[in-house]
């Protein structure tokens, strides 16, 4: 019998996988709006940072969030091979659904399939804490599970919303991507799932 995958197992398989399409559409947005000062951003779960290392390179400063130690190992030692090194990079080991989660003003919220596993009753408040980091003109980018998602009806303390429910979370921002996706296939671990996706890059007014 195999053995289950362990969350190191995990970051290993996919942390070198290539940056989310959302984080990419939201850093060229960037790369078209000059600015004269170094922008910050926060990778919210960042995993062995797939996410995170692609900001960097790029010339942000990054603030990764992650509650495994490990990630935050894994992460930390890929961006020290990158020729710019890590100077930019600050990491913290604390879940973004922790009560006492305080974020600095950012340029940029990335939570690339982080957020749905924040439990409902602490979602309302990491959202408000996600718009009240956001400085003007700033954006969040990542994805959000919705109701027609196959863990919906299996996994408790995950977070899932209907269409009615982003449009509300998104009235105040502009949005810029905003892609709904329903499809069969595995996740990570192997295992059979119906997703419902919603894709998101949205801008602080």
């Amino acid at each position: 019998m195999s053995q289950p995958m362990t969350w190191s197992d995990y970051y290993r398989k996919t942390g070198s996988r290539p940056p989310r399409p959302t984080l990419l559409f939201a850093l060229d947005r960037f790369d078209g709006e000059p600015s004269s000062s170094p922008r910050l951003a926060i990778d919210l779960g960042c995993g062995a940072g797939r996410d995170t290392v692609e900001i960097l390179r790029r010339g942000w400063t990054v603030l990764a969030i992650d509650a495994q130690p490990d990630a935050i190992a894994q992460l930390t030692e890929r961006a020290a091979a990158l020729e710019t090194g890590p100077t930019r990079l600050t990491t913290r080991v604390q879940s973004f659904a922790d009560p006492d989660l305080t974020l600095p003003p950012a340029d940029l919220i990335n939570a690339s399939f982080t957020l749905p596993s924040c439990p409902p009753d602490r979602f309302p408040a990491l959202w408000a804490t996600i718009a009240s980091s956001l400085r003007a003109g700033g954006r969040f980018s990542g994805q959000l599970y919705g109701d027609r998602d196959s863990w919906a009806a299996k996994r408790a303390g995950m977070t899932f919303h209907t269409r009615d429910e982003i449009d509300a979370l998104l009235a105040q921002y502009d949005v810029e991507m905003l892609e709904e996706e329903e499809t069969d296939s595995v996740t990570p671990r192997g295992e059979a799932k119906h997703w419902h996706i919603f894709h998101l890059v949205v801008r602080m007014h």
